[in-house]
């Protein structure tokens, strides 16, 4: 038997299952709570219970003091309810609303997707999680001081397990260790969330473009959007050299197959390559205007190397697109 939980400040309500936290049923149904550890140590999720009652099955958490409970504060990642609730209690709107945080991880999969991108999962240690918004990127610190920035591939639901794409560059700054030297187990430090490229409410159609491993945060939001029931129209076009770089091209299909809302078209720019391609081909962002020449009552997504999004900057305002409806991220290389 279901409860209702009651956003006070907010005026909406979820619902929340036997089996639990609060925290859980509100990241569930795309409500983006404040938390951290979710151990019941940092208190980043506490919040005011304002009617109702609610229990910790495992005890009290160490991260309320005698002080916190008397004021009725609770830990949402520990709290559970046999009954309706209100609380009090802020809300994730935007990337500067969650706090940058650094983590040691360990790497527990590094699979090779293609002769040029590697699938790498990080582990974060159990007691920590990362809050993060569908679309932002996490930096890896080096040892020598730099920094190399990488889209998260995984949805925010997926908070301790972080799934990064890496392609190969001739001298880059971590590609290099990462194909010739990194290996399962091994250490790694984090920053993050980081970047402004997130999903934004909206009733328009979602038209979205991945240019190569620009792939990673738009396979990070189509998640987030199905995860959360989110039905508007999305429209993906990846797109790539050769086929074989459409690295994930089953995943992007089976989103189309298993949902009317998604529709997914690849598009290959080595035209002397095909071998039998029957798709589009030539530039990605003139296959979009191609299919669209009046853009105005689109949102627009781009991730992928900087001439594609310039020439989506420069040319999709002319078939119509209000610049505000333009979200992007461009991939800057970064070499030794």
């Amino acid at each position: 038997m279901s409860c209702k939980v009651k956003l006070k400040e907010q005026d909406v309500f979820f619902e929340i299952e036997e089996n639990e936290t609060v925290l859980e049923a509100a990241l569930r149904q795309g409500h983006n709570l404040p938390y951290g550890c979710r151990n019941g140590l940092c208190g980043s999720c506490k919040a005011i219970v304002v009617t109702g009652d609610i229990t910790y099955p495992d005890g009290t958490p160490e991260g309320l003091s005698e002080s916190d409970i008397k004021q009725d504060f609770a830990l949402l990642c520990q709290a559970k309810t046999t009954g309706d609730l209100s609380i009090k209690v802020r809300t994730v709107e935007t990337a500067a609303d969650i706090k940058l945080r650094q983590f040691p991880c360990r790497v527990t999969t590094c699979e090779k997707l293609n002769k040029d991108v590697i699938r790498l999962i990080l582990e974060l240690p159990k007691t920590e999680r990362l809050q993060f918004l569908a679309g932002q990127y996490i930096d890896i610190l080096m040892r020598d001081g730099k920094r190399r920035s990488f889209s998260l591939a995984n949805p925010p639901d997926k908070d301790q397990i972080l799934e990064l794409h890496i392609r190969y560059y001739d001298g880059g700054l971590f590609s290099e260790y990462a194909f010739k030297g990194l290996t399962e187990k091994a250490l790694l430090r984090i920053e993050g969330p980081l970047g402004q490229f997130t999903l934004h409410e909206s009733d328009r159609p979602i038209i979205m473009i991945a240019g190569g491993t620009g792939f990673a945060p738009v396979k990070s939001m189509i998640e987030y959007s199905l995860k959360n029931n989110d039905k508007r129209s999305i429209q993906l076009y990846w797109g790539a050299r050769t086929k074989t770089d459409l690295y994930l091209d089953n995943t992007a299909i089976q989103w189309s197959i298993d949902n009317e809302h998604i529709k997914y078209i690849p598009v290959l720019s080595d035209i002397e390559n095909l071998n039998g391609w029957t798709g589009k081909t030539g530039f990605v962002h003139n296959a979009v205007m191609e299919d669209h020449t009046d853009l105005s009552g689109h949102d627009v997504y781009a991730c992928g190397p900087p001439p594609m999004i310039n020439a989506i900057v420069e040319s999709f305002p002319a078939n119509g697109l209000d610049k505000e409806r333009l979200y992007s991220d461009s991939f800057e290389f970064a070499a030794n």
